[in-house]
């Protein structure tokens, strides 16, 4: 392999990192999603990149924070995948829009709607953001198999966190509220702020992505008196991320 030396953002080189790599957002998930696997050890952190790399099924596997947003999360798939990476699940949270969606439950992104830009200096506004079929077959399998109650469906991506709970405040509110009634219109499960980068960024680069999310809380729900107990507890999106990453890993060493 051609030695490109170490990556601006995240500070890693070639060998730092394994193939297969979890995306969460917050830094502080990752230690988290790291005690899963064998034998971690913490690479090092950078901005908002915390890096812990280990092995899972024999296996070298990592787990890379992202920040908030697509422009963070497009530089992180960037870097890792210039140094090796090619498969990435991203186990972060959302807040629920279809009714159904509780805090709590688990979401599986089947697509994602581009209500951000940064998809846009990577692939023309017709071009879907679509997860990798085979990760996200197997993220439903895996919540399925687990016993959460698992969601699948499209998500929303947005760049403003509150323009999506405090739209009457903006200037273009007329715009964030009808836009944000055609979402619910469509049967839209959830949003988030990453996937639809991430998606439409590993079509770039021509690697695999998936996503699963912790329903935090569903402001549709509230509004509509429905009863709820919010809940920060991702524990269980990473267990399904870390299952899905194991059958991923397992039918790529049949292959």
């Amino acid at each position: 392999m051609q030695d490109i030396g170490m990556q601006f953002h995240i500070h890693c080189v070639a060998g730092d990192v394994g193939r297969y790599v979890f995306l969460p957002g917050d830094p502080g998930r990752c230690e988290s999603i790291a005690s899963h696997f064998d034998n971690p050890v913490h690479v090092g952190m950078n901005r908002e990149y915390n890096i812990y790399t280990g092995t899972l099924l024999g296996e070298k596997v990592s787990v890379c924070s992202t920040g908030i947003g697509g422009p963070s999360a497009s530089i992180a798939m960037e870097e890792l995948a210039a140094i090796g990476a090619d498969t990435f699940i991203r186990v972060g949270t959302c807040g629920g829009i279809d009714l159904s969606v509780e805090p709590g439950d688990v979401v599986v992104a089947t697509g994602a709607i581009r209500f951000e830009h940064t998809s846009l200096e990577y692939a023309p506004i017709e071009f879907p953001a679509v997860p990798d079929f085979e990760i996200t077959a197997a993220l439903k399998e895996a919540g399925e198999a687990l016993g959460y109650r698992t969601h699948v469906g499209v998500v929303q991506c947005k760049d403003s966190f509150y323009g999506q709970h405090s739209p009457e405040k903006s200037p273009v509110s007329y715009e964030l509220l009808q836009k944000w009634e055609s979402w619910k219109r469509l049967g839209v499960k959830a949003s988030e702020m990453e996937s639809a980068a991430l998606f439409v960024v590993a079509s770039a680069l021509h690697v695999r992505c998936g996503s699963c999310f912790h329903a935090v809380w569903n402001q549709e729900r509230e509004k509509a008196g429905l009863f709820m107990k919010m809940t920060e507890d991702t524990s269980a999106a990473i267990k399904v991320g870390i299952e899905a990453m194991k059958r991923i890993i397992s039918s790529d060493q049949k292959k």
